[in-house]
């Protein structure tokens, strides 16, 4: 699909043709006419990956069961593991209470990252102090 074939909405054009109108309505989108979609094991609950959606990939994925996202670097919309084998087959989307997150529980299929480790978020650990439960005040 071309970028000129999929190209994402903008924050008040309206909403893909599929998508029901109601769940438009609820959605809170960026300039871009995207919306964060945080993907999480439906098993074990980590959290594979952080990708974006436009109302035709939110269709998509909520009538096809394939996780499916708008790329931000190609402008075009891609099926996850379309090429590479990897998978994301949906279990659930919810819509956080601002409109503007969507949290899908997949079963992923091999790697979740384009760098070939389980998550998008291996390696990334970064320092932060923790507070020991008598040291947490309000």
């Amino acid at each position: 699909m071309s970028a000129a074939d999929a190209a994402a909405p903008t924050a008040s054009s309206p909403a893909a043709p599929g998508l029901d109108p109601a769940l438009a309505a609820r959605l809170k989108r960026d300039p871009q006419g995207l919306v964060t979609a945080v993907v999480q094991d439906a098993s074990s609950r980590r959290v594979l990956m952080v990708g974006w959606m436009d109302d035709e990939a939110l269709h998509r994925t909520l009538t096809t069961g394939r996780a499916t996202y708008w790329s931000r670097s190609r402008q075009e919309l891609w099926v996850k593991g379309e090429t590479s084998g990897h998978v994301q087959y949906v279990r659930s989307a919810s819509l956080d209470c601002d409109g503007d997150t969507l949290l899908l529980e997949v079963d992923q299929i091999g790697p979740a990252c384009h760098r070939d480790t389980d998550t998008c978020f291996d390696g990334g650990e970064l320092e932060a102090v923790v507070l020991h439960p008598e040291e947490r005040t309000a």
